[in-house]
């Protein structure tokens, strides 16, 4: 039985990745910041583990906890929509933090036991965001956009050990919590200079015409932890798929 260590399993994607893992036999270890018993069925193939991306130290533990894995999600990840202008430098970095910064740290904590075994594959979920220029959207784009680099770049080293790197794509998906993993408001990052730009764009997000669904990005997660191929991206999600194909 394989196992899956996946990163922001408390909702989301992360949540329905680890469900999906676990309906399909794998053992799974569902990482959160906070766990919460309860938000996963009861499996003895299920473990939850705290895990804070931003910190080496929890990092470490976790990795130490959880054992010999074959696969990482890394799907923790917090959002940003607003005008670049009024974005704080401070919440900027707690972006990159998590989504860019906390990605390589877990990828760099276990690429020493994938390289020993020559085995294994890691999963880096980015977003439809890399796929075509959005608006509002400048400083999460870039956090996500250097994941893009980081990983087509590592799957070359590590395919040398037999190590896999993949991405997942996923696109817009308005039943998650993107909009409020933050610590800064929407309505704070979008100044009076900005209204007439902001409002038609935020009357689209209300309608869209494509959307992704939580089990599309878990159903490509699974694909692309099991592709053997050479194959790096995988789009995730109606809207996400249309735009990599228009790409």
């Amino acid at each position: 039985m394989k196992t899956a260590l996946i990163t922001g399993c408390s909702s989301g994607y992360g949540l329905e990745t680890a469900r999906y893992f676990l309906d399909q036999g794998w053992k799974v270890i569902a990482t959160m910041r906070t766990p919460r018993e309860g938000v996963l069925p009861a499996s003895p193939a299920l473990r939850l583990l705290a895990l804070d991306v931003t910190s080496e130290a929890s990092i470490a533990a976790a990795i130490e906890a959880a054992g010999p894995i074959d696969v990482l999600v890394n799907n923790a990840g917090i959002g940003v929509v607003g005008a670049f202008e009024a974005t704080p430098m401070a919440h900027i970095r707690r972006v990159f933090e998590t989504n860019t910064f906390g990605v390589m740290a877990m990828t760099q904590a276990v690429i020493p036991q994938f390289r020993a075994r020559r085995s294994g594959v890691i999963v880096n979920v980015t977003s439809s965001v890399t796929l075509a220029p959005m608006p509002l959207a400048a400083a999460y784009t870039a956090s996500k956009q250097a994941i893009e680099g980081f990983t087509g770049s590592l799957a070359h080293e590590l395919a040398h050990f037999n190590v896999r790197a993949k991405l997942v794509e996923p696109g817009y998906a308005p039943t998650t919590n993107f909009a409020h993993n933050t610590q800064v408001r929407i309505e704070d990052l979008i100044p009076e200079a900005y209204a007439d730009f902001a409002g038609p764009i935020f009357a689209a997000f209300a309608q869209p015409a494509l959307v992704t669904k939580e089990t599309d990005v878990a159903e490509a997660v699974w694909l692309a932890a099991n592709d053997a191929s050479s194959r790096l991206r995988f789009a995730a999600g109606a809207d996400a798929v249309a735009l990599a194909r228009a790409a």
